[in-house]
């Protein structure tokens, strides 16, 4: 980025959108081709442990069934499984790397000063959080397929729901870190919202399962709605209006988390 945009803002140089976003995903990009090895194992190698400890381990106990739709436990989990770990990546992704970029590494304040917006930064930042997702889902359903869990080629409609999902969550939470002046609020974020919602919005069993008062709060969060949509176009379930119904839902957060990103972006990079 540094050698691609050097001209101030006192130049009245403006960069189209594109060129700015693109500009911006090459910074994340020049700086996670040296530094890939600190992600490796929370991106890739925690959720293939995780398939394996509860798809073979814990699975082995239990038997095709209704709960499953008749699918042997590893096959049942894998598409939820890719929507898990997206949302979880994204989480991550939209905390202490955004809080970094403007406290410690100060990265959006350097970009600021050149011909990029704020908001051009802020899409540049999701577009960036966006293709980190599609790259470790796209690994997580290679090696779940290495290990068996993978019935047939539905699996890969899975994707492109588990990075809906993954953004339905980062790109609020985006908007929300912008706010911080500290990692404080994160926590909360992670023991009281991500882990919650990766165990009891259906990934595992059945929401049915839960009792009847839990389950709108699962109805509401965007991993269910993910998993909703992999699992039903993995094994061929799923039905044009709730898919319809899911896709909006989760649309709607995107765009919620956008206007919101931009808004604080604005507010706190303006100068």
């Amino acid at each position: 980025m540094e050698t691609t945009v050097i001209l101030s803002r006192s130049t009245g140089i403006v960069l189209g959108p594109v060129r700015a976003v693109l500009t911006g995903v090459e910074k994340h990009w020049t700086w996670y081709r040296r530094n890939w090895r600190s992600t490796a194992i929370s991106s890739f190698l925690q959720p293939v442990l995780f398939l394996v400890a509860m798809g073979i381990g814990f699975g082995s106990q239990v038997q095709p069934g209704e709960a499953t739709g008749g699918q042997p436990y590893l096959v049942y989990l894998a598409p939820a499984l890719v929507v898990v770990t997206t949302v979880q990546n994204a989480t991550w992704e939209s905390t202490y790397a955004v809080l970094s970029a403007f406290i410690w590494q100060k990265s959006y304040w350097g970009a600021v000063v050149t011909p990029m917006t704020p908001a051009q930064i802020c899409y540049a930042q999701l577009t960036w959080i966006a293709f980190r997702l599609v790259s470790s889902a796209m690994v997580f359903l290679a090696v779940a397929a290495a290990l068996g869990a993978v019935s047939g080629p539905g699996v890969l409609l899975a994707l492109p729901f588990a990075v809906l999902a993954g953004m339905a969550f980062a790109a609020p939470v985006v908007a929300f870190a912008a706010t911080r002046d500290g990692a404080e609020g994160f926590n909360g974020l992670f023991r009281f919202v991500v882990i919650p919602m990766t165990l009891f919005t259906g990934a595992f069993f059945p929401i049915t399962q839960l009792p009847e008062w839990l389950r709108p709060v699962a109805w509401i969060t965007p991993m269910w709605h993910g998993v909703e949509l992999a699992r039903g176009a993995t094994f061929g379930t799923l039905r044009l209006l709730p898919a319809l119904g899911h896709v909006a839902y989760l649309s709607a957060l995107v765009a919620v988390g956008v206007v919101l990103g931009r808004k604080y972006f604005q507010r706190r990079l303006a100068v």
